[in-house]
């Protein structure tokens, strides 16, 4: 009788394991809008330009272009040098693995801002796919 109670004590725990790893990948996932929404709201086009894929689809304001990491990064850092942020705040999260989205709302060189996210969560990391600011 003892042996089955710690056999069934054992699965337990072990199911109970799954279910808490399982909830901090889905939490990483969630957490990888942190950084992303700093750089935005510190307008600092750089760090933010490390989260880009290799290629992207970016559109500024209408202008839409499938662009290389570092072209993506030259029009970010002109939009943000046009309209200098004040603040961002990401106000819906969503998606599953590999893809997540986000929008969230800037405030920026006194406008106000729609961005829409798309991250593709891989193994080697997360990188945006694509990111759309839109007037509002």
């Amino acid at each position: 009788m003892g042996k089955r109670v710690l056999i069934l004590l054992t699965l337990l725990l072990n199911v109970a394991g799954l279910y808490g790893q399982q909830s901090v990948v889905q939490n990483r996932e969630q957490d990888v809008f942190v950084p992303i929404a700093k750089y935005i709201q510190n307008g600092d086009a750089e760090r933010l330009s490390v989260w880009f894929a290799p290629s992207l689809e970016l559109d500024i304001l209408g202008s839409t272009n499938v662009c290389s990491r570092q072209q993506a990064k030259q029009i970010v850092k002109e939009f943000f040098s046009e309209y200098s942020p004040k603040s961002f705040v990401i106000s819906y999260r969503s998606g599953k693995a590999p893809m997540l989205y986000a929008i969230g709302n800037l405030s920026a060189g006194g406008n106000k801002f729609r961005v829409t996210l798309f991250v593709k969560t891989q193994s080697d990391g997360n990188f945006i796919q694509q990111m759309r600011v839109e007037k509002e």
